[in-house]
Parts: C-alpha cells; sequence; structure tokens
C-alpha cells in the first residue's frame, strides 16, 4: 500500500445525488428528478447509522409515499403513473445512489407492480386492485418471499415445505421464509407455498399483513445480520396457521406447469419481462453504488494532497489510469443497460439468458469499480468513518440475487452449445439434400459399378 494513498486526509464532502440517465426525460419525469434531487439529503441522512445498527429505514418509505414514488410502477388506471422500465430504473438509481438498503425494497414492490399490471397476469382482478389502491393511498409495499431454511432458493427447483391446506371455502397456510427483504413495512407477502392436496399444487399464496390482528399467527425473526444491506430488514418470518380467503391462492398451478418446458407463449412473455425488469432495476442499483464510489473516489483523489507530493493524487499518472479504468467499467454498464431497458420498454425483452448476462456483467462491473476505489484509497476507503467499505459490503450483495453468476454461465453456455448443434444438423441435412439431389457423374458411375 502506498504510503502517500494511506496518509490521512478529510472525507471529501458527498456530491448531491443525480439521476443517471437524463435523456428524453418528459416534463413528468422532470418533476420526479427534481423531486429525488430534494429527497436525496433525507434519503441518505441515516444510511450510516442505519447501517451500524441494522435499522430499518421506516422514515424512508414515508417519504417516498408522499412525493407519490411508491406507487409509480402501478398502471394509470390504477391510479398510478404507469412508470416505463427506463423511468423506474431512473427512480432506483436515484435512491440507490442515497441509500441502496431503501432501494432495494422499493425495487421488490417495483417487480411486484410491474407483473400485476401485465394484462396476462393471472391473480384475480379484485386482488390485485387491492395491491395497487393500498400503494396509491398508503404507500403499501409488497414482495415476494420464496426462500426457505431446508429448500433454499426455488429456482434450483423443489418443493417448498410452506404449505396451504384447505379449510372451508379458504386456506390456513404455515411455514418459515428466510431474506424477507422489507418485512418490517410490508404490507403484502406473496408466499410461495404448495398446498396438501392429494396432487399438491404449487404457487403463490398472498398474505395480507395486519400488525395488529396478526398476533402470532405471522411472527418475524429479525436474524438479518449480514455484511451488506443491513438496513434492508431481510428477516426470517414464520407462518402459523394463517387464514387466507379462497381467491388469496393467487397463482398455484401444478409443479410441471412451472417448468420453461410447460410454458405458454404468455408465460414466456412474462418471464421474460420480469427478468428484464429484474436485471434493470438491480443492475441500476449496484451500478449507483459503483457511482456513488467513483464519486468518492473522485473526491478523494483531488483534494488529498499528500507533503511529500506536494500536489493532489489526481496529478499522479497511475491514479488517473486507475479511475480511467473504473470509467471504462461504468461506461459499459451505462451502455448494456440503456440499451437493455430500450428493448424491454420497446416491447421485445431480451431473452431470460441475455438478460442474465446483463446481471452478470453489470454487477462484476459494480464490484471491480469498488474494489478498484479501495485499492487506491487504503486505509481511508476501508474506514467507516468513509463511506466507501459501506459501498463495499453493499455492492457484494449484487451476486446472491437470482440468477446466481453460475446459473448464467450454464445458461449462456448450452444455448451457444445448443446453437451451434442445431446449425450443425442444418449444415449436415442441407449437404445431404444437395447430394441426393444432384446429377450423377458418369465416370463416378462407372468407378461404383466397378
Amino acid at each position: 500500500m502506498s504510503a502517500s494513498l494511506a496518509a490521512s486526509s478529510p472525507a471529501p464532502q458527498p456530491r448531491s445525488l443525480r439521476l443517471l440517465s437524463t435523456d428524453d426525460v418528459d416534463a413528468d419525469g422532470a418533476r420526479v428528478a427534481a423531486l429525488l434531487d430534494r429527497l436525496a439529503p433525507e434519503l441518505a441522512a441515516d444510511a450510516a447509522r442505519n447501517d451500524v445498527d441494522g435499522r430499518f429505514p421506516h422514515e424512508n418509505f414515508a417519504r417516498l409515499h408522499r412525493a407519490g414514488l411508491i406507487a409509480q410502477v402501478v398502471p394509470r388506471e390504477h391510479g398510478g403513473a404507469g412508470a416505463t422500465l427506463a423511468q423506474a430504473s431512473r427512480i432506483v438509481a436515484a435512491v440507490a445512489s442515497a441509500d441502496p438498503a431503501t432501494a432495494l425494497v422499493l425495487t421488490m414492490t417495483y417487480l411486484q407492480h410491474r407483473a400485476l399490471g401485465r394484462a396476462d397476469n393471472r391473480w384475480p382482478a379484485q386482488v390485485r386492485r387491492a395491491v395497487f389502491d393500498s400503494a396509491v393511498a398508503e404507500g403499501a409495499l409488497i414482495n415476494a418471499l420464496r426462500v426457505e431454511p431446508a429448500l433454499g432458493s426455488p429456482s434450483r427447483g423443489g418443493l417448498p415445505k410452506t404449505i396451504a391446506r384447505r379449510d372451508g371455502d379458504g386456506w390456513r397456510l404455515s411455514g418459515h421464509k428466510l431474506y424477507s427483504t422489507g418485512i418490517p413495512a410490508l404490507r403484502w407477502l406473496a408466499v410461495w407455498a404448495r398446498t396438501d392436496e392429494p396432487v399438491p399444487r404449487v404457487g403463490v399464496f398472498l398474505v395480507p399483513r395486519d400488525r395488529e390482528a396478526d398476533g402470532d399467527r405471522i411472527r418475524v425473526i429479525e436474524s438479518w445480520n449480514h455484511l451488506g444491506l443491513r438496513a434492508s430488514g431481510s428477516h426470517e418470518v414464520v407462518f402459523d396457521d394463517v387464514r387466507l380467503p379462497a381467491d388469496h391462492a393467487v397463482d398455484v398451478r401444478a409443479p410441471d406447469a412451472w417448468a420453461v418446458s410447460a410454458a405458454t407463449h404468455a408465460d414466456a412473455d412474462a418471464q421474460a419481462d420480469q427478468q428484464a425488469w429484474m436485471v434493470a432495476l438491480l443492475g441500476s442499483l449496484y451500478d449507483a453504488v459503483a457511482r456513488a464510489s467513483r464519486d468518492w473516489l473522485v473526491g478523494f483523489a483531488t483534494t488529498r494532497a499528500p507533503s511529500g507530493l506536494g500536489a493532489p493524487l489526481a496529478t499522479l499518472p497511475r491514479v488517473q489510469e486507475a479511475v480511467g479504468e473504473i470509467e471504462g467499467w461504468l461506461h459499459a454498464n451505462r451502455v448494456l443497460l440503456d440499451d437493455h431497458i430500450a428493448r424491454t420498454d420497446a416491447g421485445a425483452a431480451p431473452t431470460v439468458t441475455t438478460s442474465g448476462l446483463v446481471k452478470r456483467t453489470v454487477t462484476e462491473h459494480a464490484i471491480r469499480v469498488v474494489e478498484q476505489a479501495l485499492k487506491l484509497s487504503g486505509n481511508h476507503g476501508l474506514s467507516r468513518a468513509n463511506p466507501l467499505e459501506r459501498h463495499y459490503r453493499d455492492v457484494l450483495c449484487s451476486r446472491v440475487h437470482t440468477p446466481q453468476d453460475d446459473a448464467i454461465a450454464v445458461a449462456a453456455g448450452r444455448a451457444a452449445l445448443e446453437a451451434a448443434s442445431r446449425s450443425e444438423v442444418k449444415r449436415a441435412v442441407k449437404g445431404e439434400t444437395e447430394t441426393s439431389g444432384a446429377p450423377v457423374n458418369e465416370t463416378e458411375r462407372g468407378r461404383n459399378d466397378a
């Protein structure tokens, strides 16, 4: 570690929050941008303390609701803003620049609102309407609860142990979920569970949360003590015989019907769209963390002037080169995300495999940015007096979101190899057809006869 880079210096003042892209922002978009600029200092004010204490930022969601930002993705016909993916991504990025934990919870709500707003969504209309109305009127949050102690993530296969039993004209739900992001403030819990039927079905049961009426039926175990995103409230939840109306079995199917091979055209479109939204919003979140790290580093390098150097660190060629590499990673992220978002908003969402590659690339670039900043800043970057070590812990969480890197690589590799195999078969068939249809040379006929 260079002595000049590790020497003490005052922490640079944080820059004001800004949106990552302002191209093609309409009047409403400009209003949202102005709101976020005003909200940024308030959202960021307690981020460091909440990280240390693992405290959920309830007040941030009250602020977002007052600004009309929680219902941005709710369709216009239900009172929301009907935000595009580009608009939602800018909001998430802006919030993440101030407080990534708040942005993560907001992202999960946006993803649910997007899925429910699709015309091909399977949830009962009256249930969707209740979720939308509560978001608009009260800023109600929603998230999916899928991961379990024994099962892990259902994306890897297997049936959940959380079970819904028939009870007259309704259901009773019991089970245990992990990593329930936002649970201190969630109003709606979209729980992945199986039925107790002779041939079990599996799917989503919507659990409304009423803290006064729930009693011990819904119990939160405050176990979230994580490396990063410590204020996200991603605790465990235990359900004990929770009574649900019949129509809160919102999307329950035979297990095989959830397989990719069984997907209808509408299901495949919905899956691609949902994956594209998830990748864009999470990518924007972690890219924003990386940009905040870059901003801190630039402030540090331009203000820190060690006495032995007699000039700011920013005058050193190796510092300039390292910051240039950071700019390259961030530029690549911006190009990837902008293209991905534009395609999705145009109704041509990338395939699930392609979206996965975008997620892997953007998040790895974000991690590299923060690691590079840590290398350059030395002890300062690792000090809790500065935000960089918190940014590093937060950005590492990008790897745990589904799909994980290994699954992304396997899917992309399989797709490439299968495409190559199909091409070989086509070439072989084409060659056989051309050979069978060609006139036979008389000389060759004679050789064959001999």
